[in-house]
């Protein structure tokens, strides 16, 4: 390995360090109360974005899905969560990002940034909560999906990159990632996600 080389990656860990540390531990405990409150109130949950936000997306909805669900309907239920939540208390958890076939006829048929608003106009009542993961915040599937949303009635949080973008003016919350590098900023989202996820799963929710 180069000297250079191991520069490099000695500066892209201390610049990923400080890009995850830019995060204020509030936002995201506010996101965290935020799930829980749709969670214990039988509301559905979902999650969009675009290229790694959408991978984002799939894999939150899957951890939350499962992961979260089978630890709060588990034989070690510590408070009275899943006696508060109606239903079986599972996470009612949908990623937008997935079905392709839907996906590629609302873009061709209608338009790209028609991809999620129509699949919540099908889906989303009120009081569900929809999250848009967004580096730059500008994109306009997640845009009009989130404008969409509030006027709905549905909750909404954005987790966001340091541009912060017209999502950060529309979502009810945001979540800022102070950087903008895109693989930085996307390893950071990933990161929250999995502590909105495991507030749950180790129960500290």
């Amino acid at each position: 390995m180069t000297a250079s080389l191991t520069r490099w990656i000695d500066d892209y860990i201390a610049a990923q360090t400080r890009a995850l540390q830019s995060v204020a531990p509030q936002s995201i405990a506010s996101a965290i109360a935020t799930v829980k409150k749709v969670w214990l109130a039988g509301g559905q949950i979902f999650c969009i974005g675009n290229g790694g936000g959408a991978a984002n997306a799939s894999h939150f909805a899957t951890d939350l899905g499962k992961g979260a669900s089978d630890k709060v309907t588990g034989d070690k239920v510590t408070d009275n969560n899943l006696a508060a939540a109606p239903g079986n208390g599972r996470f009612r958890v949908l990623s937008l990002t997935d079905n392709m076939p839907w996906i590629t006829a609302l873009g061709n048929d209608y338009a790209y940034e028609d991809i999620f608003v129509r699949q919540l106009e099908n889906y989303a009542r009120p009081n569900d909560l929809l999250i848009a993961v967004s580096v730059s915040g500008n994109s306009p599937s997640c845009v009009k999906a989130v404008q969409w949303a509030t006027s709905n009635q549905l909750d909404t949080l954005a987790i966001l990159g340091g541009q912060r973008g017209r999502l950060a003016a529309v979502a009810a919350q945001a979540i800022i990632v102070e950087d903008t590098h895109f693989g930085r900023v996307e390893d950071v989202q990933m990161h929250v996600l999995h502590m909105i996820c495991y507030a749950f799963m180790e129960q500290v929710a």
